[in-house]
């Protein structure tokens, strides 16, 4: 039996001997990459906290002390410590499995849930507060990254830590990534705090000193107070988190267990708010994610020994790629076209934009209030940003959407990947909302493309636009088709009819059209009706003429949309024909209203929450027969 199999909860590892948990260490991060490997997952920043992980629950009393990680992704060796090796940790990522975040309904030990980055600050202070009010002995930590420094939000907390409370640790995870290579004067400072020369030397000299020295706590005191002094002095800068209030002690050598505990355990016992700069190798132990830490920070299932995702046959691109290659073409013809991400430069697939036009490319880190609210400043002198952000993520910037970019009318391009359902992470990262947040926003302009034909045409139409305006499609590989070497203009809230029907009239939005177009070759087959198309390309502003004309005519709409179904585009439509008095059956396909949980794959989901294409063609026709007084039956 291999160690980790004896380890049910973190007590167990508390009287391990240092030989144990390297041992231990060896064979999770083996488990890690075992699983990964077949189900995909976020194993870089997994791999770099094996021993931080170890020395956390080491050293203090989880669930009874509050451990709050940032975005939760490098929970993994937390899961394994904390009951969830086996079966569960098996079938992490996968339907009815465990999920690859934290979550307060999975487990006690679970203390925050998560999946954006940023918010581990915030809640601890909260939590931290709480505790100081109830009297309680509890110590708070918070886990963040060094890329959630780039998060206006943790810099807000930073401001408020000390007025607050005399109790919080926080623990800086610097492995110099996000997803991306972090960038800006933060990532810059902290580079700065771990190789200034001389101060490195000082720093070496007086770990070596307090390793050969007999009484570690008062020698632990003596290196905090040392080596702040001789930091200021050395490196001629004061702390950031010393003005902060915050006692500053660092950086330290994330992989080394001895250390680790040395500086937590004197952490648990200061009385004032205190920062440990561990700094830690994202990938560690595993030579492919070391070597690409981007691509290796989420991943689908791998070959473990060469990296490689398993071969497939399709050549059909992504749709992130496909969107990054048609704004090279555009951005190189017109010098003002400017792309703005947010730590997803592979994610929204802008690496090669970077690498070809980087005067006209801005990554400005995990921070999306600041990206939209640059973008707008760009707009106001004639330049036209697109930025790329993931649905879930744009949810961030909701108030610089409205109030500086929509408000002014200022023309920016708002690319969202990752629109719909992503499977695997779950209900912090599904692009379920967007229809529904923006639709009441005035005077925006609001796409979805089928294919990603009219993807490019989208763009190259937004362009040429002035406003706000809007693109959202899905996560993932395209439908296939060819895209013409020329893009079209579209024209602004007009729909393409598919397919004429006079019984049942289609509204589909995105490449969900596909779907009904086999649904309506299904249903006429098999009922003999007359079943329409319409490919309604805008969310907003809606072909109502278009939609007014069908409805004299068909006993019923059905809308189709990869969003929820409350105030998505469904409603949107239900709004026109109430709006025009229009009297007819409407039935609205899409998600439910509740948060959508992970799974293997959206068929699994869809299934789940009677969206398969089985289960929609019976709602059609529950509610035709309802409309018509028919007593036409599924076949």
């Amino acid at each position: 039996m291999s160690l980790l199999d004896t380890i049910a909860a973190p007590g167990d590892i508390k009287g391990l001997s240092y030989r144990q948990l390297n041992r231990l260490a060896e064979e999770i991060r083996h488990k890690i990459i075992t699983v990964t490997s077949l189900n995909g997952g976020h194993i870089g920043p997994n791999l770099g906290v094996v021993e931080l992980t170890l020395a956390l629950h080491r050293t203090f009393d989880v669930p009874h002390d509050l451990l709050v990680m940032d975005t939760t992704h490098q929970g993994y060796v937390h899961k394994l410590l904390t009951g969830r090796n086996g079966t569960s940790f098996d079938n992490i990522r996968r339907t009815q499995g465990i999920s690859g975040f934290l979550s307060r309904e999975e487990s006690p030990y679970d203390t925050y849930g998560a999946g954006h980055a940023g918010t581990a600050l915030s809640a601890a202070l909260g939590m931290a507060v709480a505790r100081d009010r109830s009297d309680s002995d509890a110590h708070v930590i918070a886990l963040i990254g060094d890329a959630a420094l780039t998060c206006g939000i943790a810099m807000e907390a930073f401001n408020n830590i000390h007025p607050c409370t005399r109790r919080l640790i926080v623990i800086l995870n610097d492995n110099k990534w996000s997803i991306s290579k972090n960038v800006g004067a933060i990532s810059q400072y902290l580079n700065e705090l771990i190789t200034a020369p001389l101060y490195d030397r000082v720093n070496q000299n007086i770990k070596t000193l307090f390793r050969h020295l007999p009484k570690g706590e008062a020698l632990i005191r003596l290196i905090g107070k040392t080596k702040k002094g001789a930091k200021e002095f050395l490196t001629d800068s004061s702390s950031l988190f010393e003005t902060y209030g915050l006692r500053y002690l660092g950086p330290i050598d994330g992989h080394n267990l001895k250390e680790l505990e040395s500086y937590l355990t004197f952490a648990k016992k200061t009385d004032r708010p205190l920062l440990l700069h561990v700094i830690t190798q994202k990938g560690k132990g595993y030579a492919q994610a070391t070597q690409n830490p981007e691509k290796f920070h989420g991943t689908g299932a791998f070959d473990i020994a060469t990296g490689q995702a398993p071969k497939g046959t399709s050549t059909t691109p992504k749709y992130q790629d496909v969107f990054g290659q048609a704004l090279v073409r555009l951005a190189k013809k017109n010098p003002k076209i400017v792309a703005i991400t947010g730590a997803m430069t592979s994610g929204t697939g802008l690496s090669r934009f970077a690498k070809e036009l980087p005067r006209q490319f801005f990554d400005v880190g995990i921070a999306e209030e600041h990206a939209v609210l640059f973008a707008a400043g760009l707009a106001t002198q004639g330049f036209r940003p697109v930025c790329a952000i993931y649905s879930t993520f744009l949810q961030r910037a909701y108030d610089p959407i409205i109030h500086d970019v929509c408000l002014q009318q200022l023309s920016v391009v708002f690319c969202m990947d990752r629109a719909g359902l992503s499977p695997n992470d779950g209900p912090t990262h599904h692009g379920l909302f967007d229809i529904a947040y923006l639709r009441p926003i005035p005077e925006t302009t609001l796409m979805s493309p089928k294919d990603e034909d009219e993807l490019v045409d989208m763009l190259h139409t937004s362009l040429q636009q002035s406003g706000p305006l809007f693109i959202r499609y899905p996560r993932g590989t395209a439908i296939g088709v060819p895209i013409k070497p020329t893009p079209i203009t579209l024209q602004i809230g007009k729909a393409e009819p598919l397919r004429l029907g006079n019984d049942i009239i289609i509204w589909a939005l995105g490449p969900l059209v596909y779907e009904a177009l086999q649904l309506a070759e299904t249903l006429q087959k098999t009922h003999g009706l007359s079943i329409g198309v319409v490919n309604a390309r805008f969310a907003k502003p809606l072909d109502t003429a278009l939609l007014l004309e069908q409805a004299q005519t068909a006993k019923l709409i059905v809308t189709l949309e990869d969003g929820v179904r409350n105030g998505g585009f469904g409603s949107a439509i239900l709004e026109a024909l109430q709006e025009h008095q229009m009297d007819i059956p409407l039935e609205r396909v899409g998600w439910p209203d509740r948060f959508i949980p992970h799974g293997t794959s959206a068929t699994d989901l869809r299934t789940a929450h009677e969206l398969s294409p089985q289960a929609i063609q019976e709602k059609i026709m529950h509610r035709y027969d309802h409309a018509v007084g028919s007593s036409l039956t599924i076949g």
